[in-house]
């Protein structure tokens, strides 16, 4: 009984509410509510997936049953993402405000959309230059780039499992200060590498889910300690990097806000959060592109997100769901000899 799919279906909506200052040509003045609302919701994602990713290696450190259940739960959604950017939501948006007919809109660069970018790492964010005539164009949609890294440190559980380093306790703290040490490194020092910048940034938020896994048991959760956790976190916001300080208390408040609320109501079985998350863009970019920006960011982020609800429903409903239930099935070891002796 925990609330960690609701909390993670309320960092996507984050996500879209960030977005609407952007694709609305809205910027953030105060810099802490900035990097709150641009990082603080991807962030809480990576940590509850490092807890919930290294639990799930530890409970069955099988390497193919391991990846299998990862790529089934990241890819199917995620290509189906593609499909429907360039095939359904781009060229149909295009053709309306253009007022050409889709075929004349549907060329090659739909398909090498998709194509580009199915490796998870994305190439392309436009299709044939589209979105245009918005406050953020060329971009239909800015959120999935952050998969490639979410799949890196899934492959980074995986290595360090077949490695048999888990065996060592020590080995997820020292990923953590590792991962310390190269945000540190980018944040404060001349290290300015892209793989460096955005590996130490997820890396971190990750190792610091899998290090609250891996002493949960001896973690207690109270009002207080949440608190103390929120706060440690706000007042980290106004570093150059909040992470630095705030990495393992926003992890700890995140996970621990799972732990704590037990209403049935919050225990959501059906998780939409990931449909939430690669569709709200694209929806947002429509609104922006028949001038629904001029709405301003409260309205256009509710318009948003009432319109992305449905189709992460029919994401998870439709595809997700079914696609987790292809994951291979653990095998159960049958003991001959107790059953030979119940016999």
């Amino acid at each position: 009984m925990n609330a960690l799919n609701f909390i993670r279906l309320m960092l996507a909506l984050s996500v879209i509410i960030w977005h609407s200052f952007p694709l609305t040509g809205n910027t953030v003045e105060w810099h802490p509510a900035q990097q709150a609302l641009a990082e603080l919701g991807v962030d809480g994602f990576f940590a509850i997936s490092g807890f919930l990713i290294y639990g799930s290696w530890k409970r069955n450190p099988n390497w193919w049953q391991y990846l299998a259940a990862r790529a089934l739960r990241i890819f199917p959604a995620f290509w189906a993402c593609l499909i429907v950017t360039a095939f359904v939501i781009a060229p149909i948006t295009t053709a309306l405000v253009t007022g050409r007919s889709y075929l004349d809109v549907i060329s090659f660069e739909n398909v090498k959309y998709v194509l580009q970018n199915a490796g998870l790492r994305i190439f392309d964010h436009s299709i044939a230059g589209t979105p245009l005539n918005v406050p953020h164009p060329g971009y239909w949609n800015g959120s999935l780039w952050t998969l490639f890294w979410e799949f890196l440190c899934y492959l980074g559980v995986l290595a360090l499992g077949l490695l048999a380093l888990y065996r060592f306790r020590a080995t997820v703290p020292i990923i953590f200060g590792l991962t310390l040490l190269g945000l540190i490194a980018t944040a404060y020092g001349p290290v300015e590498n892209y793989w460096a910048v955005h590996g130490s940034r997820f890396g971190i938020m990750f190792a610091a889910g899998m290090l609250i896994e891996q002493y949960a048991r001896r973690i207690p959760v109270s009002g207080l300690l949440l608190g103390a956790a929120a706060a440690v976190t706000a007042v980290s916001l106004f570093l150059p990097d909040y992470r630095v300080v705030g990495a393992l208390p926003w992890a700890y408040l995140m996970l621990g806000l799972g732990a704590l609320l037990k209403h049935p109501r919050l225990k959501l079985e059906n998780d939409i959060s990931y449909g939430v998350y690669i569709y709200g863009m694209p929806v947002q970019q429509v609104l922006a592109s028949f001038g629904l920006a001029a709405l301003g960011v409260p309205l256009f982020g509710a318009l948003s997100i009432l319109l992305t609800l449905p189709l992460a429903a029919a994401s998870w409903f439709l595809l997700e769901r079914h696609a987790m239930r292809l994951r291979p099935k653990r095998r159960v070891q049958r003991n001959v000899q107790t059953e030979a002796v119940a016999g």
